[in-house]
């Protein structure tokens, strides 16, 4: 595995792409200060040339090539939650192209926890490199993957031949990084995640708002995380359609049950598992009954709105 992972890392200094794992969700990798390389991350995923990107990293001093101011309390939410499934948004430096950006003044940056993407990182870095750009390894707006196997499936049609897709077994946490715009006195959250408006504050000593943005961040569209299959939340499953709830949830007679988590961590991991394979089922319809409550469940509730939109 060292082996190919130090290979990873001269493919993308190289000008590839390689889809690697992250606790979150795999995503597609390229050099964050390479233009060709990047554009290939929008060509494979069929992504909006505005819709920015995220810069991630295994040393968090990288941070201050990339941002040109960090408040002390987006330093405070670094130490707590770095590496870790929490996307800072900064003011950017001349580091940080429109080809990154989309075109805005802000720069969105990560250190995630995953061990094969904290080497691939690291080792990149020691090659020179400063920071590889990575959204989720899945055709633009459709389910992000968790597996090695659902990137092949979604995106090996796309990717060349000098290309590489790391193992990395499942996702741990299952659904996208929290993102919070850290370009004002204090934070402000806008995509919800694992790191809670409440682990925020604690971190930081100061309130969490979730007004309204003009900031635009990955996953923030009214329709994403979308299967083939309709989604339907919290009504009445009918014979032969999919079911996704918490174990507590009984399974109708002839109802397909997808997962049967015990709690909201397991449902947040295999979410995207669920709806893959509601699609590989060749389901019409699946019925998702959304976890209550705040923190965790308030982000599984987030992506399973965007997947029924």
């Amino acid at each position: 595995m060292l082996n190919e992972i130090s290979s990873a890392a001269r493919t993308l200094r190289e000008g590839h792409l390689v889809a690697m794992p992250t606790e979150t969700v795999y995503g597609l990798a390229a050099d964050a200060t390479n233009p060709s390389a990047v554009a290939r991350i929008y060509a494979v995923k069929g992504r909006p040339a505005d819709h920015p990107l995220i810069v991630h990293f295994s040393d968090p001093k990288l941070i201050n090539s990339w941002a040109a101011e960090v408040p002390d309390y987006a330093t405070d939410l670094a130490k707590a939650f770095w590496p870790g499934p929490m996307t800072l948004v900064l003011s950017r430096t001349d580091l940080a192209g429109d080809f990154i950006t989309g075109g805005q003044d802000t720069v969105a940056v990560r250190v995630p926890r995953h061990p094969v993407a904290l080497k691939l990182l690291s080792e990149f870095e020691q090659l020179g490199g400063l920071g590889v750009a990575a959204p989720s390894a899945n055709r633009f707006g459709k389910v992000s993957p968790t597996n090695s196997s659902a990137v092949r499936a979604e995106l090996g049609d796309y990717l060349d031949a000098e290309d590489m897709i790391l193992e990395g077994g499942d996702s741990e946490v299952g659904i996208e990084s929290t993102i919070i715009d850290c370009t004002s006195e204090s934070p402000k959250l806008l995509r919800l995640g694992a790191i809670t408006a409440e682990m925020i504050t604690q971190a930081t000593g100061l309130s969490v708002s979730r007004a309204p943005s003009t900031i635009r961040v990955s996953g923030s569209l009214a329709s994403h995380y979308a299967p083939n299959a309709k989604v339907v939340l919290d009504q009445a499953v009918l014979p032969g359609e999919g079911l996704i709830a918490l174990e507590s949830e009984p399974t109708p007679d002839s109802v397909i049950r997808l997962i049967a988590p015990v709690d909201v961590q397991g449902y947040a991991q295999q979410l995207y598992f669920a709806l893959r394979q509601a699609d590989a089922l060749g389901l019409r319809r699946v019925v998702a009954i959304t976890p209550k409550g705040d923190g965790l469940a308030e982000a599984i509730r987030d992506r399973l709105q965007r997947a029924s939109y």
